[in-house]
């Protein structure tokens, strides 16, 4: 049992390598590999000391990360993930065997890094010799967790890009596995303003000789993807052609699944989570895992084990149930693209006759088409800010919402924690007056940081 001296140091620990990685601007972002490459290699190049899978793709990165952690794990193997960003710790960042890695080893990578850190700092250029940047944030912790990893050490690295692909600090793995899923328009003012040349960035994870799984992608996606991987000899499969979801019912806390494979049919799978995009990301998972694990027809995985995998997932934040009566969800959806998926899955699994939306949003998202898509299923809207330095002024996001919803069905807080309360009272108001109104809930929504700051209140 850890006293709680030295449960008060590694709290501290961790604190102080927190503090450390803010100061480099956890939104900072330089699209050059260079410091990464350059900091990798005075750390004696860990990420070569295991095979990875890569993911890549607009939304489902994090769930489908999780599910193939949790299927490699069923199989035996010693995983470590990388996923971003994170909800409640940094910490959550850097998992090995399923779990966010404790805070005392989070602060030791941090203290193996940290003086190559602030050797490429000092020296301020590139490896070309032209000036440069200070290490990022993010490049700083991808090399954390590589060296996380390699210490550990573990048997595969599952790793999601932080942004894009191409330029991405984690593209220095040159994995042989590669999973994308769906692309849609996101961060249209630094991977481009066109699913096309956004595909194209992500395309850039793709590899000599890798094995590329791909969930349906819009027809604008499909070109730069395929001619990516004929120019570097890697093999495609296709959700869809290769693989798929051949059948899915709704089941008490989640979906029963039946799932074609590379290798084969897998059946009476049970996932824990919601909605057809949920279904979509395991069947990417398990083409992934299978094309790692040399499964091929006639050689199919052990469907024991694959049913064990998918049981055991989680996904805090996606769709999450934190609270009852009312019932109040969480997710983290940050574009129209993810918000669709919410809608459906939400529509699906849980029969609400009155539903209330909290929304806080970042300024450079689409959130007049988030609201958009709200707008048919919300009985009204409480909008609000989250915790981010860039998030949207409540009034600006009022203004959108009185113009989706009209001004009767908009409730608007500046706190978050006011919000929330606001939208639990307004749901259980019952238009009769005499008792509260049965089949009630709250969805907690519009960004990442948002599902992280209501996670953070309501678990108070």
């Amino acid at each position: 049992m850890v006293s709680n001296d030295r449960a008060a140091e590694d709290a501290a620990e961790l604190a102080r390598a927190e503090a450390g990685l803010n100061a480099r601007g956890p939104g900072r972002m330089v699209p050059d590999r260079d410091r990464i490459v350059a900091l990798l290699d005075l750390l004696g190049n860990p990420q070569l000391a295991y095979p990875a899978i890569h993911l890549t793709g607009t939304n489902g990165k994090t769930s489908t990360s999780r599910m193939i952690d949790s299927l490699l794990k069923a199989f035996g193997l010693r995983v470590g993930r990388y996923t971003s960003p994170h909800l409640t710790s940094v910490t959550e960042r850097i998992s090995l065997d399923g779990e966010p890695i404790p805070g005392e080893k989070f602060a030791a990578a941090y203290d193996e890094v940290a003086p190559m850190a602030e050797l490429l700092d000092a020296k301020a250029v590139r490896p070309t010799g032209e000036k440069g940047d200070p290490v990022t944030y993010f490049e700083f912790t991808t090399a954390m967790a590589f060296a996380a990893f390699a210490d550990a050490p573990v048997d595969v690295a599952v790793v999601e890009v932080g942004l894009g692909g191409e330029w991405d600090a984690t593209n220095v793995l040159e994995a042989g596995v590669a999973a994308i899923t769906p692309i849609s328009l996101d961060h249209a003012a630094l991977l481009g303003g066109s699913i096309a040349s956004i595909a194209t960035e992500k395309a850039g994870i793709i590899h000599a000789g890798a094995s590329v799984l791909t969930a349906v992608q819009p027809p604008e996606a499909i070109e730069p993807l395929l001619s990516r991987a004929a120019s570097v000899g890697a093999s495609v499969a296709r959700e869809g052609v290769e693989f798929g979801v051949l059948e899915r019912t709704i089941a008490v806390g989640g979906q029963q699944l039946r799932l074609k494979g590379l290798a084969g049919e897998y059946d009476e799978i049970f996932l824990p989570l919601y909605g057809a995009h949920q279904a979509q990301n395991a069947v990417l998972a398990l083409a992934a895992v299978e094309a790692f694990l040399g499964a091929a027809p006639g050689r199919q995985l052990a469907a024991d084990a694959v049913r064990e995998g998918f049981a055991a997932v989680r996904s805090p934040g996606r769709l999450e149930r934190l609270r009852t009566s009312p019932t109040v969800l969480v997710d983290a959806a940050h574009n129209p693209a993810g918000m669709a998926a919410t809608v459906q899955a939400m529509a699906e699994s849980f029969a609400f006759r009155k539903l209330v939306a909290v929304v806080a949003v970042l300024d450079d998202k689409d959130y007049r088409g988030m609201l958009e898509l709200l707008e048919p299923v919300a009985d009204a809207i409480v909008v609000t800010e989250n915790s981010s330095p860039r998030r949207l002024p409540v009034d600006d996001l009022a203004a959108v919402a009185v113009d989706v919803f009209g001004a009767d069905r908009v409730d608007v807080s500046s706190r978050l924690d006011d919000a929330i309360e606001s939208a639990v009272t307004i749901a259980e108001e019952d238009d009769g007056g005499d008792s509260p109104l049965a089949g009630a809930g709250v969805l907690i929504t519009g960004s990442v940081v948002t599902a992280a700051d209501a996670r953070r209140l309501l678990a108070r």
